[in-house]
């Protein structure tokens, strides 16, 4: 059997051990992708002065709209607890895109961009630098696929060594000579990476073939669609949801628009009826042969009425511009978001978009895990509330799936270990061909020294 599971192990480990290490080194250079970016990018993420009280959220949104293009519509704004951190504004289009403001200036800083280096790692990592339905997916999911094979028979094969002590097989020589590093290093290593690194393969494989992902989930009791990438259900409906609230956009301006001419041709209709007026006085001032004290104290009548109308006209317009600012799509952010930062004192993140808004408590580890709420746009009170623990159970095991292949579950520690166990993995199969080559040549020369 020990045969067996040394075959195995390295017949699958000779055609796909590069694959491994491309995949396995650039995962964990995306571990900490958003500290090293922040690092590198300190102006875009942090604000130039902290101040006692940031810009409210409608004043804001405002001035960033203000600066975006026509066909650009702000979507959402996520805050964080840290008073340093830059508001991410999120944008309509491109996908994904979001630029970053000073809450408390109302500066712009920039949009948010990966490195090149980390989307470099991105595109290695998902699809061997090639297209996302390409040969390189495919061989990212067998390369995946194949490292669980040898990471199960590498740990049969240590489970069933009886040459020496378990423990001591754990051991790291650091003093006898490279081949006994490396070898160790192999060995030991391998089985130090094995649990953490078995986790993220098994989790990585439902983003590389549908059969599996359906496979995975039906074991936690959810089903899934066959069609589309990695929660192809889920992303449907974010589809439809991202649909309907666009078609509800267009509807709240043409309502707007609507409502804006019905103003307009009010404010113009007093302006006339104020104009004829005039005209009329004008005519009665000219033709009326009366008497001066009458046309006088008629020309008095029509100047106070055309003061009450223009003063009238002047009051509907600020009712106007009132209006507006009322039924403006931020009027309520800051409401909801002062509501929400209240009843979860040491938020982790608070977003807010168009009728709806989330909170990541303090307590969760997984910026995913947070709690949901509707509120009405025109008054501002929240309508509803979905609290993360009583979410299907289809979106906790998607959410579940993402923050364990990337070692997010269990904080930072476990971030840490799920850096070192991908950068041993990429290890592996290097240490794994010197030892595969030594042993070919230690054979050759033991024949032709028989021969």
């Amino acid at each position: 059997m020990k045969k067996l599971f040394r075959k195995l192990h390295l017949w699958f480990s000779v055609p796909f051990g590069i694959f491994i290490t491309l995949i396995c080194f650039s995962g964990s250079m995306l571990v900490f992708e958003k500290e090293i970016t922040e690092m590198c990018n300190h102006d875009l993420y942090f604000v130039d002065e902290v101040k006692q009280t940031p810009l409210p959220l409608d004043e804001l949104m405002t001035s960033v709209a203000a600066t975006l293009p026509d066909s650009v519509a702000i979507t959402s704004v996520t805050i964080s607890d840290d008073a340093s951190r830059n508001y991410q504004v999120s944008l309509s289009k491109p996908r994904r895109a979001s630029l970053y403001v000073d809450q408390y200036t109302g500066q712009v800083k920039g949009r948010s961009q990966r490195m090149p280096f980390f989307d470099t790692m991105f595109h290695l990592h998902r699809w061997l630098m090639g297209s996302s339905d390409g040969v390189g997916k495919l061989l990212v999911g067998i390369s995946t696929l194949v490292l669980v094979i040898i990471l199960i028979t590498g740990l049969l094969m240590w489970l069933t060594n009886r040459n020496k002590p378990l423990v001591k097989s754990l051991k790291i020589s650091f003093t006898k000579g490279w081949p006994r590093f490396w070898h160790d290093l192999h060995v030991a290593g391998g089985i130090y990476a094995t649990i953490l690194l078995l986790a993220v393969a098994l989790t990585g494989l439902t983003w590389s073939f549908k059969w599996y992902r359906t496979g995975f989930y039906a074991a936690f009791g959810v089903e899934t669609s066959a069609e589309g990438s990695h929660g192809g259900g889920a992303q449907r409906t974010e589809t439809r949801n991202a649909q309907n609230g666009e078609a509800a956009m267009a509807e709240r301006r043409d309502e707007r628009g609507s409502r804006d001419r019905q103003e307009q041709a009010a404010e113009g209709e007093n302006v006339r009826h104020s104009r004829r007026d005039n005209a009329e006085a004008e005519n009665t001032g000219r033709h009326s042969r009366r008497g001066q004290s009458e046309g006088r104290e008629a020309a008095h009548d029509n100047v106070r009425d055309n003061s009450d109308r223009n003063d009238a006209n002047r009051h509907g317009h600020g009712q106007s511009e009132g209006s507006a600012r009322l039924h403006s799509p931020y009027a309520h952010w800051q409401q909801i978001c002062d509501r929400l930062a209240q009843e979860n004192p040491g938020y982790r993140q608070i977003s807010i978009s168009d009728g709806q808004a989330s909170v990541v408590p303090a307590n969760r580890t997984s910026m995913r895990a947070a709690d949901k709420f509707d509120f009405d746009k025109r008054t501002g009170e929240i309508t509803g509330s979905k609290p993360y623990d009583s979410t299907d159970r289809a979106a906790k095991v998607r959410s579940g799936v993402y923050t364990v292949h990337v070692g997010s579950w269990g904080g930072l520690v476990t971030r840490i270990l799920t850096f070192l166990s991908a950068l041993l993995g990429a290890t592996l199969p290097l240490t794994g061909y010197y030892l595969w080559i030594r042993r070919l040549v230690k054979r050759r020369q033991h024949k032709s020294d028989k021969a």
